[in-house]
């Protein structure tokens, strides 16, 4: 990467360390796997970074953008393992990373067994004291798109009501940038899962463009009752979840100020809604603004031998912005969403698996199989021509 005058894209936020041991389906079926007391045999460690920003931003980076990285590390090993990995990708990648003296660098343990979802152990360290003054306001008035990801990881971004979140995207808006935000799933246990998540995102979606939580994070902030019936029982919970929930929570979300929301659907692919004035999305706005008000679609996702999920939401997230920031149609944009992330978990880091963007899109126009979304209800129409549905609230 050559340093420029012009930066595609500041990815922001939570930054870590993964710490992912190797796990045979023989160790995770084993009656000692994860038995209080009990030792299971595993594999070599893969040492990566983690987190949104690293996740997001090296998919990013691998997708050929012009990418700044910008987020807190502890002076300690753990940070410097951190910035060593990063800058092994780039030199240019580390160079807005500010220091907490005195404060534990963040990482997280991935128990990632063969054929179902990672769990995570995480220390958040220097995430929990990521603030505005992390953010240089130089970087803003260079780039196209400011992205930050994972709040409820970060104590200041939800703290008294997330006025310090609102403060970030407030100054990225007045910067001329398009604004992008990401969640993760806070924890009930922690103070994250007692914060009053409906009345942040009312505060802070007004200044953000495009907006893309996980079904389920965005059920657990609006809708607790509805999140805590669907996460009972086996299976994954996105399997008990209609097309009509997608669009209603979808619609709560743009109502509350955000102009596109993305949703991550998992095994089930990727939804986009997106409001019918669309007003400044700054300079990283899609190139033909008109064709991207008031639709609704539904991409599948590809069909692909998984290796591990770890980061595959955040390299859909990448797969999107670059779409976006390229050029492409709303079809386009998600459909490169669902492609990056299939790429990502064919491989067991966040990272390793995406690929660059001529070779993903490639890989698209070839003969590659979907996954069924699981979409067909009324109102909902197959395109054949773009392998993607369309809903009822689309206006094309």
């Amino acid at each position: 990467m050559v340093e420029t005058n012009v930066i595609d894209a500041v990815v922001a936020g939570h930054l870590c360390v993964d710490i992912i041991p190797e796990i045979s389906a023989e160790t995770a079926a084993s009656d000692s796997f994860l038995v209080p007391g009990r030792l299971a045999e595993v594999g070599g460690v893969t040492l990566s970074t983690g987190g949104s920003v690293s996740n997001t931003g090296l998919a990013l980076h691998r997708l050929g953008m012009n990418v700044r990285l910008v987020a807190r590390i502890g002076a300690d090993a753990i940070g410097s393992l951190t910035r060593d990995l990063l800058a092994a990708h780039d030199a240019l990648l580390v160079r807005h990373l500010s220091v907490g003296v005195g404060e534990p660098s963040s990482y997280t343990l991935v128990i990632n067994p063969p054929g179902t979802d990672r769990s995570f152990l995480h220390c958040p360290g220097t995430n929990n004291t990521f603030g505005p003054d992390d953010v240089p306001g130089e970087l803003l008035l260079k780039a196209r798109l400011f992205h930050l990801g994972y709040p409820p990881l970060m104590r200041r971004m939800f703290a008294d009501g997330g006025v310090e979140l609102t403060t970030i995207f407030q100054r990225a808006k007045a910067a001329g940038v398009t604004t992008s935000l990401d969640m993760a799933m806070p924890d009930p246990a922690q103070p994250s899962g007692r914060a009053d998540w409906a009345a942040i995102l009312a505060r802070v979606l007004p200044y953000v463009d495009v907006f893309l939580p996980s079904m389920e994070e965005l059920l657990y902030m609006l809708r607790r009752p509805r999140y805590e019936a669907v996460s009972h029982g086996p299976g994954d919970p996105i399997d008990r979840l209609a097309p009509q929930e997608m669009s209603d929570v979808a619609a709560e979300a743009l109502r509350l100020g955000c102009k596109i929301v993305v949703l991550k659907l998992g095994h089930r692919g990727c939804y986009l809604r997106t409001a019918a004035d669309l007003g400044d999305l700054g300079r990283g706005a899609p190139a033909d603004i008109s064709a991207w008000r008031g639709r609704e679609l539904w991409a599948p996702c590809f069909r692909v031998q998984v290796v591990g999920t770890t980061g595959a939401g955040d390299a859909t997230i990448a797969g999107f912005i670059a779409g976006m920031l390229r050029g492409q149609s709303a079809e386009e944009a998600v459909t490169s969403a669902v492609a990056v992330g299939a790429c990502n978990v064919e491989a067991a880091d966040a990272t390793s698996g995406v690929r660059g963007w001529t070779e993903t899109q490639e890989r698209i126009r070839s003969s590659w199989d979907r996954l069924d979304a699981g979409v067909a209800s009324e109102g909902w129409l197959w395109d054949g021509e773009a392998a993607l549905w369309r809903g009822p609230n689309d206006q094309r």
